[in-house]
């Protein structure tokens, strides 16, 4: 445990539920954890006890990816979780494979509607459907290889790798329903009872929908809070000028509002409280980067220059297309606040270099 993580409380201590059952967390509300082929190698998904048109039953806070393996664990939960109830509604807080991956399954298996925000339901439909064009937005295939190239990637087998997984957003996310409810900021959702205050942020996922109940003080975070590894903001192929760390963080001034002993049910880690310790933790933390990526621009750099600065660890090829994303997106922030140039050599190389 590194010493921030110590600054926050977990109440369930190192409790984690077992495959294929869920732990009371609430009243009325269930922790499911379910496997990913990564190096983070989990996300959480929350059942809420729920009525709807006078039908009682269950909402399903986020899916997992859509695996054989991850459909049995999920038919598992259904025979020992449910108490004998149906599924009423599927709520997805992002587009994210790991969020969003069986959310068709689900709603057919269930006849279910699907819940989410309008930017990320139709990213999710375009890249689940862009593999057989080879490629998918920025998750893999040319589009991505080249935009990496230009911001001076050179590993060659990491490329080609990246070249080869144009299919990465469709293998995990097959397909999406043809029809969705849209959820907006500022939007109350009644489940089981309760009034859920939709709260929208940026930077990590187009759209990213959280969830917080007064009457419980609880938020279910998705992934834009997490207690001890820092929220991806990335900037890929399809959108090559976004400025994601910035929207990030001021997304995070949503949360200003919302109690310090909040109990925060994040989709990867443990439940914790200790809100506004963990986001000044993340304020600090990105300040920090920054500060070292702009005394690195001393000299020309491009965002593989600055991975060492950023990653002082290994990183596998899945890891190295997020870095590279992240690297873009802390080089663009000082960019866009004018202390870094931006240069583009004959080569097509891009560079950032202090103004």
């Amino acid at each position: 445990m590194n010493p921030n993580e110590k600054k926050l409380g977990y109440p369930f201590g190192d409790t984690l539920p077992s495959t294929g059952t869920a732990l009371d967390v609430a009243d009325g509300i269930r922790w499911v954890r379910l496997p990913l082929p990564f190096a983070l190698d989990h996300v959480n998904v929350w059942l809420m006890r729920d009525r709807i048109d006078g039908r009682d039953g269950w909402t399903v806070i986020d899916c997992g990816i859509d695996k054989p393996e991850v459909r049995g664990i999920w038919e598992q939960v259904f025979a020992n979780a449910l108490d004998g109830l149906p599924v009423l509604r599927v709520l997805v807080t992002h587009m994210h494979p790991d969020h969003v991956g069986l959310a068709q399954w689900m709603c057919e298996r269930w006849n279910a509607p699907l819940w989410m925000s309008m930017t990320d339901y139709v990213v999710a439909r375009l890249w689940s459907s862009q593999s057989e064009q080879g490629s998918e937005g920025g998750a893999g295939g040319e589009e991505a290889a080249a935009h990496y190239i230009r911001h001076g990637l050179s590993n060659k087998d990491a490329l080609e790798k990246i070249r080869r997984r144009a299919d990465y957003y469709s293998s995990m996310v097959p397909g999406m329903p043809s029809v969705f409810h849209r959820l907006v900021h500022g939007d109350t959702v009644e489940i089981g009872g309760r009034d859920w205050q939709v709260i929208i942020g940026y930077g990590h996922a187009p759209e990213h929908i959280s969830l917080y109940s007064e009457a419980l003080q609880l938020l279910i975070a998705g992934d834009m809070v997490l207690p001890r590894i820092s929220t991806n903001v990335s900037v890929f192929s399809s959108e090559p000028m976004a400025n994601p760390l910035r929207l990030y963080l001021d997304s995070l001034r949503s949360y200003d509002p919302l109690p310090e002993d909040t109990l925060v049910l994040p989709s990867h880690g443990r439940p914790f409280r200790g809100l506004h310790e963990r986001i000044a933790q993340q304020y600090a933390h990105h300040a920090d980067r920054l500060e070292a990526v702009l005394q690195a621009c001393a000299e020309p750099r491009t965002a593989a220059d600055i991975l060492p600065i950023l990653f002082h660890r290994e990183l596998d090829y899945h890891q190295l297309t997020f870095a590279m994303g992240e690297a873009i997106a802390h080089l663009h922030s000082l960019y866009f606040e004018g202390k870094l140039r931006r240069t583009e050599g004959e080569d097509g190389t891009i560079r950032f270099v202090a103004a």
